[in-house]
Protein backbone atom coordinates (compact mmCIF):
# COMPACT_ATOMS: atom_id res chain seq x y z
CA UNK A 1 0.00 0.00 0.00
CA UNK A 2 0.67 3.77 -0.66
CA UNK A 3 1.31 6.48 2.54
CA UNK A 4 3.05 5.34 5.63
CA UNK A 5 4.02 1.72 4.66
CA UNK A 6 6.04 2.99 1.79
CA UNK A 7 7.75 5.76 4.04
CA UNK A 8 8.66 2.68 6.43
CA UNK A 9 10.26 0.81 2.97
CA UNK A 10 11.66 4.12 1.80
CA UNK A 11 13.97 4.40 5.13
CA UNK A 12 14.95 0.40 4.84
CA UNK A 13 15.22 -0.54 1.26
CA UNK A 14 13.76 2.43 -0.83
CA UNK A 15 9.96 2.43 -1.15
CA UNK A 16 7.97 2.19 -4.09
CA UNK A 17 7.11 5.62 -4.30
CA UNK A 18 10.66 6.85 -4.03
CA UNK A 19 12.55 3.93 -6.10
CA UNK A 20 15.45 4.52 -8.52
CA UNK A 21 14.07 5.82 -11.76
CA UNK A 22 16.09 6.32 -14.11
CA UNK A 23 14.28 7.80 -17.11
CA UNK A 24 15.54 7.15 -20.36
CA UNK A 25 13.48 8.96 -23.18
CA UNK A 26 11.84 11.54 -22.71
CA UNK A 27 8.84 11.73 -25.13
CA UNK A 28 8.21 14.81 -27.46
CA UNK A 29 4.93 16.07 -26.22
CA UNK A 30 1.71 14.01 -27.02
CA UNK A 31 3.47 11.12 -28.46
CA UNK A 32 1.11 8.34 -29.70
CA UNK A 33 0.37 5.10 -27.44
CA UNK A 34 -1.25 2.17 -28.90
CA UNK A 35 -2.99 1.48 -25.50
CA UNK A 36 -6.50 3.15 -24.47
CA UNK A 37 -8.43 2.51 -21.50
CA UNK A 38 -11.36 0.19 -21.90
CA UNK A 39 -14.42 1.67 -19.68
CA UNK A 40 -17.02 -1.14 -18.06
CA UNK A 41 -19.85 0.19 -15.86
CA UNK A 42 -20.32 -2.64 -13.30
CA UNK A 43 -22.61 -1.06 -10.96
CA UNK A 44 -24.82 1.72 -12.29
CA UNK A 45 -27.44 4.07 -10.22
CA UNK A 46 -30.54 2.98 -9.44
CA UNK A 47 -32.57 6.10 -10.52
CA UNK A 48 -30.68 6.70 -13.84
CA UNK A 49 -32.48 9.30 -15.37
CA UNK A 50 -34.23 8.06 -18.97
CA UNK A 51 -33.36 10.04 -21.70
CA UNK A 52 -33.58 9.71 -25.64
CA UNK A 53 -30.67 10.85 -27.91
CA UNK A 54 -31.29 11.22 -31.74
CA UNK A 55 -28.62 10.45 -33.85
CA UNK A 56 -27.48 13.84 -35.00
CA UNK A 57 -28.89 14.99 -39.10
CA UNK A 58 -25.90 15.81 -41.44
CA UNK A 59 -25.97 18.37 -44.00
CA UNK A 60 -22.65 17.70 -45.87
CA UNK A 61 -21.81 15.12 -48.68
CA UNK A 62 -20.77 11.84 -47.54
CA UNK A 63 -20.91 10.23 -44.21
CA UNK A 64 -20.47 12.36 -41.46
CA UNK A 65 -17.06 12.84 -39.92
CA UNK A 66 -18.37 11.23 -36.34
CA UNK A 67 -21.25 10.42 -34.72
CA UNK A 68 -21.63 12.89 -32.39
CA UNK A 69 -24.90 11.16 -30.62
CA UNK A 70 -23.10 8.46 -29.74
CA UNK A 71 -19.98 9.90 -27.80
CA UNK A 72 -22.80 11.56 -25.46
CA UNK A 73 -25.10 8.44 -25.62
CA UNK A 74 -21.83 6.72 -24.11
CA UNK A 75 -20.68 9.64 -21.70
CA UNK A 76 -24.35 10.40 -19.91
CA UNK A 77 -24.56 6.69 -19.78
CA UNK A 78 -21.06 5.73 -17.93
CA UNK A 79 -21.93 8.93 -15.45
CA UNK A 80 -24.90 6.41 -13.95
CA UNK A 81 -26.94 9.19 -13.58
CA UNK A 82 -28.56 8.47 -17.24
CA UNK A 83 -30.29 5.83 -18.77
CA UNK A 84 -30.44 6.39 -22.96
CA UNK A 85 -32.72 4.77 -24.33
CA UNK A 86 -32.16 2.16 -27.19
CA UNK A 87 -31.89 3.88 -30.68
CA UNK A 88 -33.62 1.30 -32.37
CA UNK A 89 -36.55 2.32 -29.36
CA UNK A 90 -36.50 5.94 -30.74
CA UNK A 91 -40.24 6.89 -32.00
CA UNK A 92 -38.17 9.44 -34.29
CA UNK A 93 -35.63 10.96 -35.58
CA UNK A 94 -36.20 14.84 -35.40
CA UNK A 95 -32.94 16.91 -35.89
CA UNK A 96 -31.94 20.37 -34.76
CA UNK A 97 -35.23 23.00 -35.19
CA UNK A 98 -37.56 21.11 -35.82
CA UNK A 99 -40.43 20.98 -32.63
CA UNK A 100 -40.84 17.65 -31.15
CA UNK A 101 -44.15 15.57 -30.65
CA UNK A 102 -44.06 15.70 -26.77
CA UNK A 103 -46.46 13.26 -26.22
CA UNK A 104 -45.02 10.39 -28.60
CA UNK A 105 -41.90 10.73 -26.35
CA UNK A 106 -43.69 10.86 -23.18
CA UNK A 107 -45.10 7.23 -24.01
CA UNK A 108 -41.42 6.10 -25.08
CA UNK A 109 -40.72 6.40 -21.51
CA UNK A 110 -38.53 9.01 -21.99
CA UNK A 111 -38.29 12.41 -19.25
CA UNK A 112 -35.46 14.22 -22.01
CA UNK A 113 -34.77 14.45 -25.27
CA UNK A 114 -31.71 15.44 -27.01
CA UNK A 115 -31.60 16.39 -31.22
CA UNK A 116 -28.93 18.05 -33.04
CA UNK A 117 -27.22 18.28 -36.17
CA UNK A 118 -23.87 19.56 -38.06
CA UNK A 119 -22.83 20.88 -41.21
CA UNK A 120 -19.83 21.64 -43.22
CA UNK A 121 -18.74 25.39 -42.57
CA UNK A 122 -15.59 26.28 -44.24
CA UNK A 123 -12.74 24.07 -42.95
CA UNK A 124 -14.44 22.91 -40.04
CA UNK A 125 -17.90 22.45 -38.96
CA UNK A 126 -20.72 23.96 -37.04
CA UNK A 127 -22.55 21.17 -34.50
CA UNK A 128 -25.69 22.35 -33.19
CA UNK A 129 -27.95 20.59 -30.35
CA UNK A 130 -31.61 21.22 -28.82
CA UNK A 131 -32.17 19.55 -25.06
CA UNK A 132 -35.98 19.07 -24.13
CA UNK A 133 -38.02 18.77 -20.84
CA UNK A 134 -40.59 15.84 -22.39
CA UNK A 135 -42.52 16.07 -19.06
CA UNK A 136 -42.76 19.74 -18.92
CA UNK A 137 -42.94 20.25 -22.58
CA UNK A 138 -40.08 23.16 -22.50
CA UNK A 139 -37.23 23.72 -24.44
CA UNK A 140 -34.21 23.61 -21.55
CA UNK A 141 -31.08 24.87 -24.07
CA UNK A 142 -29.53 25.02 -27.25
CA UNK A 143 -26.00 26.13 -28.63
CA UNK A 144 -24.19 25.89 -31.56
CA UNK A 145 -20.36 25.43 -31.89
CA UNK A 146 -17.85 26.00 -34.80
CA UNK A 147 -15.06 23.26 -34.41
CA UNK A 148 -12.50 21.84 -36.63
CA UNK A 149 -12.19 17.93 -37.23
CA UNK A 150 -9.10 18.18 -33.98
CA UNK A 151 -12.05 19.55 -31.73
CA UNK A 152 -15.76 18.08 -33.14
CA UNK A 153 -15.05 14.93 -30.38
CA UNK A 154 -14.33 17.83 -27.80
CA UNK A 155 -17.77 19.19 -28.88
CA UNK A 156 -19.12 16.23 -28.16
CA UNK A 157 -17.81 15.99 -24.79
CA UNK A 158 -19.09 19.94 -24.05
CA UNK A 159 -22.54 18.97 -25.43
CA UNK A 160 -22.92 15.64 -22.63
CA UNK A 161 -20.84 18.52 -20.18
CA UNK A 162 -23.95 21.02 -21.15
CA UNK A 163 -26.53 18.21 -20.83
CA UNK A 164 -25.54 16.92 -17.49
CA UNK A 165 -25.36 20.51 -15.86
CA UNK A 166 -28.72 21.78 -17.29
CA UNK A 167 -30.43 19.06 -15.75
CA UNK A 168 -28.65 17.82 -12.58
CA UNK A 169 -27.08 21.10 -11.86
CA UNK A 170 -23.89 20.28 -11.50
CA UNK A 171 -20.74 20.75 -13.53
CA UNK A 172 -20.00 18.10 -16.34
CA UNK A 173 -16.58 16.34 -16.21
CA UNK A 174 -16.61 14.63 -19.65
CA UNK A 175 -14.23 16.94 -21.55
CA UNK A 176 -11.86 16.47 -18.70
CA UNK A 177 -8.32 14.27 -18.97
CA UNK A 178 -6.81 11.22 -16.70
CA UNK A 179 -2.85 10.85 -16.18
CA UNK A 180 -1.88 7.62 -15.24
CA UNK A 181 1.09 5.16 -15.16
CA UNK A 182 0.85 2.18 -17.40
CA UNK A 183 3.57 -0.38 -17.23
CA UNK A 184 4.36 -3.25 -19.89
CA UNK A 185 6.38 -6.00 -19.80
CA UNK A 186 7.84 -8.92 -17.43
CA UNK A 187 10.37 -8.29 -14.62
CA UNK A 188 13.42 -7.27 -15.42
CA UNK A 189 11.71 -5.51 -18.64
CA UNK A 190 9.26 -3.87 -18.21
CA UNK A 191 8.75 0.02 -19.84
CA UNK A 192 6.52 2.47 -18.01
CA UNK A 193 4.52 5.57 -19.06
CA UNK A 194 2.63 8.51 -18.12
CA UNK A 195 -0.11 8.64 -20.00
CA UNK A 196 -3.00 11.11 -21.03
CA UNK A 197 -6.17 9.86 -21.69
CA UNK A 198 -9.62 11.48 -22.38
CA UNK A 199 -11.99 10.83 -19.65
CA UNK A 200 -13.60 8.38 -21.68
CA UNK A 201 -10.24 6.29 -21.92
CA UNK A 202 -9.75 7.46 -25.63
CA UNK A 203 -6.85 9.07 -26.90
CA UNK A 204 -4.16 7.74 -24.75
CA UNK A 205 -1.18 9.54 -25.55
CA UNK A 206 2.37 8.82 -23.46
CA UNK A 207 4.42 12.30 -21.99
CA UNK A 208 7.47 10.12 -20.33
CA UNK A 209 8.59 6.97 -20.60
CA UNK A 210 11.25 4.72 -18.87
CA UNK A 211 12.47 1.33 -17.75
CA UNK A 212 11.97 2.62 -14.41
CA UNK A 213 9.26 3.38 -12.43
CA UNK A 214 7.51 6.69 -13.01
CA UNK A 215 5.36 7.59 -9.45
CA UNK A 216 2.62 10.33 -8.26
CA UNK A 217 1.77 12.46 -10.94
CA UNK A 218 0.05 15.53 -10.41
CA UNK A 219 -1.40 17.95 -11.84
CA UNK A 220 -1.69 21.89 -11.61
CA UNK A 221 -4.47 23.42 -11.14
CA UNK A 222 -3.94 24.99 -14.81
CA UNK A 223 -4.16 21.65 -15.95
CA UNK A 224 -1.14 21.91 -18.24
CA UNK A 225 1.95 21.32 -15.81
CA UNK A 226 2.14 17.95 -14.08
CA UNK A 227 4.68 17.27 -11.25
CA UNK A 228 5.96 13.43 -10.65
CA UNK A 229 8.87 11.85 -8.98
CA UNK A 230 11.72 10.42 -10.36
CA UNK A 231 15.53 9.37 -10.32
CA UNK A 232 17.48 10.70 -12.91
CA UNK A 233 20.98 9.87 -11.74
CA UNK A 234 20.22 6.35 -10.16
CA UNK A 235 21.31 7.66 -6.73
CA UNK A 236 18.76 10.74 -6.17
CA UNK A 237 15.27 10.79 -6.29
CA UNK A 238 13.94 14.39 -7.78
CA UNK A 239 10.35 15.57 -8.74
CA UNK A 240 10.16 17.27 -11.58
CA UNK A 241 7.31 19.46 -13.68
CA UNK A 242 6.34 19.04 -16.69
CA UNK A 243 4.28 21.27 -19.30
CA UNK A 244 2.18 18.82 -21.45
CA UNK A 245 1.61 21.70 -24.31
CA UNK A 246 5.51 22.60 -24.67
CA UNK A 247 7.27 19.10 -24.05
CA UNK A 248 9.21 20.97 -21.56
CA UNK A 249 10.53 20.19 -18.01
CA UNK A 250 12.40 21.35 -15.15
CA UNK A 251 13.88 19.72 -11.57
CA UNK A 252 11.76 21.11 -9.04
CA UNK A 253 13.45 19.98 -6.44
CA UNK A 254 16.42 16.77 -5.44
CA UNK A 255 17.71 16.54 -1.80
CA UNK A 256 19.38 14.08 -0.21
CA UNK A 257 16.79 11.19 0.50
CA UNK A 258 13.11 10.67 -0.09
CA UNK A 259 11.47 13.77 -1.94
CA UNK A 260 8.00 12.42 -2.93
CA UNK A 261 4.44 12.57 -3.02
CA UNK A 262 3.95 16.07 -4.89
CA UNK A 263 0.72 18.09 -4.45
CA UNK A 264 -0.27 21.59 -5.94
CA UNK A 265 -1.95 24.24 -4.40
CA UNK A 266 -4.74 25.92 -5.51
CA UNK A 267 -2.86 29.05 -6.96
CA UNK A 268 -0.57 26.48 -8.49
CA UNK A 269 2.37 28.33 -7.32
CA UNK A 270 3.63 26.04 -4.78
CA UNK A 271 4.10 21.85 -4.09
CA UNK A 272 3.34 20.59 -0.75
CA UNK A 273 5.98 17.78 -0.90
CA UNK A 274 7.40 14.91 1.93
CA UNK A 275 10.99 15.34 2.33
CA UNK A 276 13.48 13.24 4.42
CA UNK A 277 16.81 15.86 3.47
CA UNK A 278 16.84 16.84 7.64
CA UNK A 279 16.75 13.16 8.87
CA UNK A 280 12.90 12.74 9.33
CA UNK A 281 9.86 12.56 6.85
CA UNK A 282 7.99 15.67 7.01
CA UNK A 283 5.69 17.71 4.91
CA UNK A 284 7.01 20.69 2.91
CA UNK A 285 5.94 24.00 0.83
CA UNK A 286 7.87 24.69 -2.00
CA UNK A 287 7.96 27.73 -3.72
CA UNK A 288 7.59 27.06 -7.44
CA UNK A 289 9.10 30.45 -8.96
CA UNK A 290 11.45 31.61 -5.90
CA UNK A 291 12.51 27.67 -4.88
CA UNK A 292 12.27 29.06 -1.54
CA UNK A 293 11.03 25.83 1.31
CA UNK A 294 9.17 25.82 4.38
CA UNK A 295 9.24 22.89 6.72
CA UNK A 296 5.03 22.61 7.90
CA UNK A 297 5.68 19.81 9.95
CA UNK A 298 8.18 18.86 12.46
CA UNK A 299 7.80 15.18 14.58
CA UNK A 300 9.12 12.18 15.40
CA UNK A 301 6.55 10.48 13.19
CA UNK A 302 6.79 9.77 9.62
CA UNK A 303 4.77 12.62 7.61
CA UNK A 304 4.02 11.96 3.72
CA UNK A 305 1.53 12.69 1.37
CA UNK A 306 0.18 16.35 1.77
CA UNK A 307 -2.83 17.55 0.14
CA UNK A 308 -4.55 20.87 -0.39
CA UNK A 309 -7.96 21.73 1.70
CA UNK A 310 -7.71 25.10 0.82
CA UNK A 311 -4.84 27.81 0.08
CA UNK A 312 -4.21 27.74 4.25
CA UNK A 313 -4.63 24.16 5.05
CA UNK A 314 -3.08 20.55 4.29
CA UNK A 315 -4.25 17.43 5.23
CA UNK A 316 -1.55 14.78 5.25
CA UNK A 317 -0.50 11.17 6.47
CA UNK A 318 1.04 10.19 9.80
CA UNK A 319 1.45 7.64 12.31
CA UNK A 320 2.04 10.06 15.26
CA UNK A 321 -1.10 7.88 16.79
CA UNK A 322 0.76 4.89 15.92
CA UNK A 323 -0.85 3.85 13.03
CA UNK A 324 -1.39 5.53 9.62
CA UNK A 325 -4.26 8.30 10.33
CA UNK A 326 -5.18 11.82 8.18
CA UNK A 327 -4.52 14.49 10.03
CA UNK A 328 -5.03 18.57 8.90
CA UNK A 329 -2.37 21.01 9.95
CA UNK A 330 -2.02 25.17 8.72
CA UNK A 331 0.04 25.37 5.49
CA UNK A 332 1.99 28.13 7.85
CA UNK A 333 2.97 25.02 10.20
CA UNK A 334 1.73 24.62 14.09
CA UNK A 335 -0.28 22.07 15.62
CA UNK A 336 -1.87 19.37 13.48
CA UNK A 337 -5.25 17.81 14.49
CA UNK A 338 -6.32 14.23 13.43
CA UNK A 339 -9.44 13.65 11.82
CA UNK A 340 -9.62 9.83 10.70
CA UNK A 341 -10.92 7.58 13.44
CA UNK A 342 -12.03 4.72 12.24
CA UNK A 343 -10.31 1.34 11.20
CA UNK A 344 -6.79 0.88 11.91
CA UNK A 345 -5.56 2.66 8.59
CA UNK A 346 -6.51 5.93 6.58
CA UNK A 347 -3.96 6.90 4.27
CA UNK A 348 -3.34 8.28 0.68
CA UNK A 349 -5.84 11.45 1.17
CA UNK A 350 -7.38 13.65 -2.07
CA UNK A 351 -9.09 16.45 -1.86
CA UNK A 352 -12.80 17.25 -3.61
CA UNK A 353 -11.54 20.75 -6.25
CA UNK A 354 -14.52 22.56 -3.58
CA UNK A 355 -12.55 21.53 0.11
CA UNK A 356 -15.65 19.61 1.12
CA UNK A 357 -15.17 15.92 0.66
CA UNK A 358 -12.07 13.78 1.44
CA UNK A 359 -11.09 10.73 -0.14
CA UNK A 360 -8.59 8.10 0.99
CA UNK A 361 -7.39 4.55 1.90
CA UNK A 362 -9.20 2.76 4.56
CA UNK A 363 -8.32 -0.43 6.23
CA UNK A 364 -10.11 -1.96 8.82
CA UNK A 365 -10.25 -5.49 8.28
CA UNK A 366 -10.15 -7.52 5.29
CA UNK A 367 -8.14 -5.27 2.61
CA UNK A 368 -8.09 -1.92 1.95
CA UNK A 369 -11.02 0.14 0.50
CA UNK A 370 -11.80 3.53 -1.34
CA UNK A 371 -13.68 6.01 1.70
CA UNK A 372 -14.73 9.43 1.94
CA UNK A 373 -15.64 11.57 4.87
CA UNK A 374 -17.89 15.13 4.45
CA UNK A 375 -15.65 17.36 6.03
CA UNK A 376 -18.94 19.49 7.00
CA UNK A 377 -21.10 16.55 8.19
CA UNK A 378 -17.94 14.40 9.19
CA UNK A 379 -19.97 11.72 7.79
CA UNK A 380 -17.47 9.03 6.81
CA UNK A 381 -18.57 6.30 4.14
CA UNK A 382 -16.63 3.40 2.63
CA UNK A 383 -17.73 3.51 -1.18
CA UNK A 384 -15.28 0.46 -2.77
CA UNK A 385 -15.27 -3.07 -2.04
CA UNK A 386 -11.95 -4.28 -3.00
CA UNK A 387 -8.73 -5.47 -1.08
CA UNK A 388 -6.37 -3.35 -2.38
CA UNK A 389 -7.94 -0.43 -3.78
CA UNK A 390 -5.11 2.81 -3.93
CA UNK A 391 -4.39 6.11 -5.04
CA UNK A 392 -7.75 7.87 -4.72
CA UNK A 393 -8.20 11.11 -6.90
CA UNK A 394 -11.70 13.04 -7.72
CA UNK A 395 -13.24 14.43 -10.79
CA UNK A 396 -12.87 18.25 -11.25
CA UNK A 397 -16.79 18.31 -9.77
CA UNK A 398 -15.59 16.12 -7.09
CA UNK A 399 -18.94 13.53 -8.53
CA UNK A 400 -16.42 10.82 -8.84
CA UNK A 401 -12.93 9.55 -7.80
CA UNK A 402 -10.92 7.66 -9.66
CA UNK A 403 -8.45 4.77 -7.90
CA UNK A 404 -5.86 2.20 -8.84
CA UNK A 405 -6.71 -1.27 -8.31
CA UNK A 406 -6.46 -5.48 -8.77
CA UNK A 407 -8.48 -7.42 -11.36
CA UNK A 408 -7.23 -10.64 -11.80
CA UNK A 409 -3.84 -10.31 -10.50
CA UNK A 410 -2.92 -7.34 -12.96
CA UNK A 411 -3.37 -3.40 -12.05
CA UNK A 412 -6.33 -1.76 -12.75
CA UNK A 413 -8.49 1.47 -12.40
CA UNK A 414 -11.69 1.88 -11.12
CA UNK A 415 -13.82 4.79 -10.36
CA UNK A 416 -17.13 5.02 -7.88
CA UNK A 417 -19.45 7.92 -7.79
CA UNK A 418 -19.42 9.95 -4.42
CA UNK A 419 -22.46 8.03 -2.70
CA UNK A 420 -21.17 4.58 -4.31
CA UNK A 421 -23.77 3.80 -6.29
CA UNK A 422 -22.01 3.95 -9.58
CA UNK A 423 -18.45 1.85 -10.07
CA UNK A 424 -16.80 1.03 -13.04
CA UNK A 425 -13.54 -0.58 -14.06
CA UNK A 426 -11.22 0.65 -16.48
CA UNK A 427 -8.13 -1.49 -17.81
CA UNK A 428 -5.47 -0.76 -20.43
CA UNK A 429 -6.61 -2.83 -23.71
CA UNK A 430 -3.11 -4.31 -24.31
CA UNK A 431 -2.48 -5.98 -21.79
CA UNK A 432 -0.68 -3.94 -19.73
CA UNK A 433 -0.98 -2.50 -15.76
CA UNK A 434 -2.51 0.65 -14.48
CA UNK A 435 -1.50 2.36 -11.87
CA UNK A 436 -1.53 5.87 -9.63
CA UNK A 437 -4.36 7.79 -11.39
CA UNK A 438 -4.97 11.47 -11.24
CA UNK A 439 -8.08 12.92 -12.73
CA UNK A 440 -7.22 16.98 -14.73
CA UNK A 441 -9.00 19.67 -13.57
CA UNK A 442 -11.26 21.83 -15.42
CA UNK A 443 -9.22 23.61 -18.66
CA UNK A 444 -8.71 26.85 -17.79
Amino acid sequence: MSGINNVVNNKQSGSRRVVLVCLFLLMSVFSPAKAIIEIEITQGGQNAIPIAIVPFGWSGTGDAPMDVAAIVDADLQRSGNFSPLNREDLVANPVSGDVPRFTNWRLSGADFLLVGGARPDGDGYVVEFQLFDIVQQVLMTGFSYKVSDQTLKSAAHQISDEVYEEILGIKGAFNSQIAFVSVNGQVGDRTYQLQLADADGENAQAMLTSPRPILSPAWAPDGVRIAYVSFENRTQSAIYIQDRQKGSRVKAISRAGINGAPSWSPDGERLALTLSHEGNPDIYILQIASGQLRKITDSAAIDTEADWIDDDTLVFTSNRSGGPQLYEVSARGGRASRITFEGKYNASATVSADGGTIAFVHGAGAGFQIAAIDRRSGLFQVLTQGTLDESPSFSPNGQMIIYATEKNGRGTLGAVSLDGSVVQSLTLDDGGSVREPAWSPYSQ
